[in-house]
């Protein structure tokens, strides 16, 4: 039987729909060659009640911040709800912060990576978002930003750490991170039964 890692993706209103239904397929595909699953996925939220996604889609998460179980890797969706709402929400802020410390990895997803800055986890590390709002996360100084590419991994010694830019490049940064903790062909063949191009 493998270890399962536990994945929690991060809701709030407003959240963009692919930044998180598109790391959910990919960490929810992962299995092994008997079909035993390397991740069990989670959706939490400040508070377990149904959140509206852009454009209305409605859904429930599995955890707030007060119920979820122990997280290995976090990630950090993007939206008009993280760079105009939940980045001037202190207690998602803390949240990321101590969340983060735990996490054995820590993905940003399109703006996400707002989140990420504001929460001080950005700090000395080169990182990417949307190319909308390149601009916005070049605001913060003592962020190295990174444009025309994928996804960008800042990970030291300390921290594994991986911000990806926009909607769609979530699926190829979360493939990235099934790689960095499994294996090259774990990623493939979840890339493959996605029909996804990786190269």
């Amino acid at each position: 039987m493998i270890s399962t890692r536990t994945v929690g993706i991060l809701l709030f209103n407003e959240v963009e729909v692919l930044d998180f239904a598109g790391p959910f397929e990919v960490f929810s595909l992962a299995e092994d060659n008997v079909n035993n699953k390397h991740f069990n996925v989670i959706t939490i939220a400040e508070y377990q009640a149904p959140i509206s996604a852009r454009n209305s889609l409605t859904v429930i998460p599995d955890y707030s911040f007060d119920n979820h179980p122990t997280i290995d890797i976090l990630v950090i969706p993007g939206g008009y709800g993280a760079e105009k709402v939940e980045i001037n929400n202190p207690v998602v802020i803390n949240w990321i912060i101590s969340q983060s410390k735990l996490a054995e990895l820590t993905l940003s997803v399109c703006t996400g990576a707002l989140l990420l800055a504001q929460s001080g986890l950005l700090a000395g590390k080169s990182a990417t978002t949307h190319w909308m709002d390149l601009d916005n996360l070049a605001l913060y100084p003592n962020v190295e930003v990174i444009a025309n590419t994928r996804f960008v991994d800042a990970s030291d010694e300390t921290t594994k750490l991986v911000t990806s830019a926009g909607i769609s490049a979530g699926i190829h940064a979360s493939l990235y991170c099934v790689e960095k903790l499994l294996d090259s062909q774990t990623m493939q063949t979840t890339a493959r039964r996605m029909e996804f191009d990786i190269e």
